[in-house]
């Protein structure tokens, strides 16, 4: 189902009481896809994978994250011109 803002707005008991049923919806603002509301066993699912999720791990073998603390002092120094 796909809703807008203002629907999510003005009716949120009907929304909830979807999503509380099993239905995903995705909310839309200015006809753009913004948000996904996905029932909380769904989620469980998403999140459970681990590290057969894409995201999780992404920087695991990346050298210059060994050391996490100077890693970010050099983010946050910024550039030097």
């Amino acid at each position: 189902m796909v809703i807008t803002t203002k629907q999510l707005r003005l009716e949120p008991g009907k929304i909830m009481s979807q999503v509380s049923n099993g239905q995903e919806i995705t909310v839309t603002y200015r006809g753009k896809p913004r948000a996904k509301i996905i029932p909380i066993n769904a989620g469980k699912n998403f999140f459970s994978q681990g590290s057969e999720n894409g995201l999780f791990g992404i920087w695991k073998d990346r050298e210059d994250t060994a050391d996490v603390e100077q890693f970010v002092r050099n983010i946050r120094k910024g550039r030097k011109f």
